[in-house]
């Protein structure tokens, strides 16, 4: 019939380490750049979010 084969499992952090080397770290540039890109995104995005609750307040006081 069939034989089995033995699968030698590789140690938990061999295989960490092999996963750490398929990394590409950005350079200061780029993780500047995206840094400050995430930065002003989060800032428009909560802006929006507190105009949005105001309106929304008003409404509710105005109803009230």
């Amino acid at each position: 019939m069939g034989e089995a084969k033995v699968v030698k499992k590789k140690s938990f952090f061999k295989g960490l380490k092999g996963e750490f080397k398929k990394i590409i770290w950005p350079d200061r540039t780029t993780l500047a750049k995206q840094t400050v890109t995430v930065l002003f995104v989060s800032l428009v995005v909560g802006a929006i979010i507190t105009v949005i609750d105001l309106l929304f307040q008003a409404g509710v006081g105005y109803i009230y």
